[in-house]
C-alpha cells in the first residue's frame, strides 16, 4: 500500500474489524514477533507514554497507529502490570476524537492525582493548509479505565517557539506541579525545553522559561525531556535532533541523550554544574524513553526501540517497532547505570551454566533466553548469538579485555536494518579487567547489558528463527549460565 497523507490521516472507522484481525494476525505469525516485550498489537509502535504508578498497578501507553506501519492518525493504546514485566493490554485509550487533538494524540506523561490518573499530552492540530498547530491537553482516567478529556488546551506554543513544540512531561513538587516540554525556537531553529508551573494539573500554567543545561546548542529541535532523580541526583534525559557530534559523539539519525547534574533549580529552570552528554543508550535503535520516579523513589526507565525516519524488515508485514524491557536507574561515581527489574529473573526456565575453556556455549539455545556471563581479564575474540551452525550469520560480539573494548556487530545478520548508519557499536570497558554480560534475547530485539548496566547495548536484528547457537570463535574462558525465557 502507498501510505498517502490522505490515508494516513484518515478517520478510524474507515477501516473495517475484519481488516484490523487480519492485521493483528499477520503481527502475530511474525517470525520476528517478540514474546516477552511490550510490541504492537498490529500495525506502528512508537514513543512510550504516561509511565506511571496509578491504582496500584503499573501503567505505560504508547504511542500507536494500528493500521500499519507507517506515522498515521496517532492514538495511545494502554498497558497495565503488577510488576513491570508482565504486561497486560487495555485497548486504546486516547484516541484522535477533538478539535485539538484531530490529526493525533501525540506524546506526552501521567501522574496519580488524587484517585485518578491524569495524562498530559501533545494534541497534533493541522489547518486546511496543512500548518501544524500543537497543543498541550489534558485528560483524566479513572479507576475504571475511562478516560475524560478536558474541553480546553492546558498550554499552547509561546511565541518564541516553532510550531515544533510537544511531548510534555508532568512533574510534581510539593504542591506545584510543573512540565517540562520539548520545542524548536521560532527566531533560529533551535533545540530547547521548556519549563512550566501551576498550582494544579489542570493548570492555569504559567511559563518559567527556556531550560539551562549548559549547552550552546541542542541542535534543532528536542523531543521527549523527562527530568529524574536518580539516587538523589538530578538526571534530564532528552532527545536532541541534529546535535552536532563535536558536541557529543553518536553514529544514530538522532541520539538519546541525557544530563546529569548537582541540582535543578525550578525557579530559574537551571541544572546545576550540568555533566557533559552522554548516550543514554549505546546500541542502534534507542529512541524517545521515558523515565519517572515511582511513590518510594526509585526511577525506572523504558524506551521505544525504534527511531524516526528509519524503516525495519518488518515494515513489509504490516507492524514495526517495540518498547524495551523496564529499567531500574541508579546514579554512581558520575555515571547513570540501567539494570533489569527483579521480576525480569521471573521468567527464567531450566538453567544451564558453563565454566572454564568454553567454545560452544549451546548448540540450539534459540532466540528466547538470558544469558549471563563474565569473560576472563586480558583476552581477545568474538562471541556469536543467534548465529547458524557455521557462525557465518548471527550478531557478533567482538571483544579485548586487554584493552578494554567491546563492539557489537550486526553486520552478518540475514537483514540489516539502516546500514548507512552503520553496522557496529563500541563501548570501552576497563583494561585487563573481566568482562561482565547480561544479555537478553526475544526474536528480534537483543538487549545487552554491560558491567551491571554501566552501558548498555540495545538493537533491533532480523534473522532465521532457526538459527540458536551461543559459541565463541575460540575456546575462552569464561563462567556463566543462561536460561530459556517464558511469559
Amino acid at each position: 500500500m502507498e501510505w498517502t497523507r490522505a490515508k494516513r490521516y484518515q478517520p478510524y472507522t474507515a477501516y473495517s474489524a475484519a481488516t484490523l484481525l487480519a492485521l493483528q494476525q499477520q503481527a502475530a505469525d511474525s517470525p520476528a514477533q517478540l514474546r516477552y516485550h511490550i510490541r504492537p498489537r498490529s500495525g506502528l509502535l512508537n514513543d512510550p507514554n504516561g509511565f506511571s504508578y496509578f491504582n496500584g498497578e503499573w501503567n505505560v501507553f504508547y504511542q500507536s497507529f494500528p493500521f500499519g506501519a507507517t506515522h498515521g492518525l496517532k492514538a495511545w493504546m494502554r498497558l497495565t502490570s503488577p510488576d513491570l514485566v508482565h504486561w497486560y493490554e487495555h485497548g486504546l485509550a486516547l484516541q484522535p476524537d477533538t478539535k485539538f487533538d484531530s490529526h493525533g494524540a501525540y506524546s506526552g506523561s501521567a501522574r496519580a492525582v488524587g484517585d485518578r490518573l491524569f495524562l498530559m499530552y501533545t494534541g497534533n492540530h493541522r489547518t486546511a493548509t496543512w500548518q501544524r498547530q500543537p497543543y498541550q491537553l489534558g485528560a483524566w482516567l479513572d479507576q475504571k479505565g475511562q478516560v475524560t478529556k478536558l474541553a480546553k488546551p492546558l498550554i499552547e506554543p509561546p511565541a518564541a517557539v516553532s510550531e515544533h513544540f510537544r511531548d510534555p512531561q508532568l512533574l510534581q513538587v510539593g504542591s506545584t506541579y510543573y512540565a517540562l516540554i520539548g520545542a524548536q525556537t521560532a527566531s533560529d531553529q533551535h533545540g530547547a525545553i521548556w519549563l512550566y508551573q501551576a498550582p494544579a494539573a489542570v493548570g492555569p500554567w504559567q511559563a518559567v522559561g527556556p531550560v539551562d543545561l549548559g549547552e550552546a546548542t541542542l541542535g534543532y529541535m528536542v523531543e521527549c525531556p523527562n527530568l529524574v532523580e536518580v539516587d538523589g541526583t538530578p538526571v534530564m534525559i532528552f532527545c536532541p535532533q541534529g546535535l552536532p557530534k563535536q558536541v557529543a559523539a553518536y553514529q544514530n539519525i538522532y541520539p538519546n541523550m541525557y544530563v546529569s547534574g548537582t541540582a535543578f533549580d525550578y525557579q530559574t529552570a537551571q541544572l546545576s554544574q550540568p555533566s557533559a552528554l552522554n548516550n543514554l543508550d549505546a546500541g542502534f535503535d534507542v529512541y524517545a524513553s521515558q523515565a519517572f520516579n515511582a511513590p518510594d523513589g526509585k526511577a525506572y526507565l523504558i524506551s521505544w526501540v525504534g527511531l524516526p525516519d528509519l524503516t525495519y524488515p518488518t515494515d513489509q508485514e504490516n507492524w514495526a517497532n517495540c518498547l524495551s524491557q523496564v529499567k531500574e536507574l541508579h546514579f554512581h561515581a558520575g555515571h547513570l547505570y540501567q539494570q533489569p527489574v527483579a521480576a525480569m529473573k521471573t521468567l527464567r526456565q531450566t538453567e544451564h551454566s558453563f565454566a572454564g575453556p568454553v567454545t560452544t556455549i549451546a548448540a540450539t539455545a534459540g532466540q528466547q533466553l538470558e544469558l549471563q556471563l563474565t569473560i576472563a581479564a586480558d583476552q581477545t575474540g568474538t562471541l556469536y548469538l543467534a548465529a547458524d551452525d557455521t557462525l557465518t550469520h548471527g550478531l557478533q560480539l567482538n571483544f579485548d579485555t586487554r584493552t578494554g573494548q567491546l563492539e557489537v556487530d550486526r553486520g552478518q545478520t540475514a537483514q540489516v536494518p539502516a546500514p548507512e548508519y552503520g553496522t557496529t557499536r563500541s563501548v570501552a570497558v576497563p583494561a585487563h579487567q573481566p568482562l561482565q554480560l547480561r544479555i537478553f534475547l526475544d526474536h528480534s530485539l537483543a538487549e545487552i547489558f554491560v558491567n551491571h548496566g554501566a552501558e548498555v547495548v540495545t538493537l533491533r536484528y532480523f534473522n532465521d528463527q532457526a538459527w540458536g547457537q551461543i559459541a565463541f570463535a575460540q575456546p575462552t574462558q569464561v563462567t556463566g549460565k543462561w536460561w530459556p525465557l517464558q511469559l
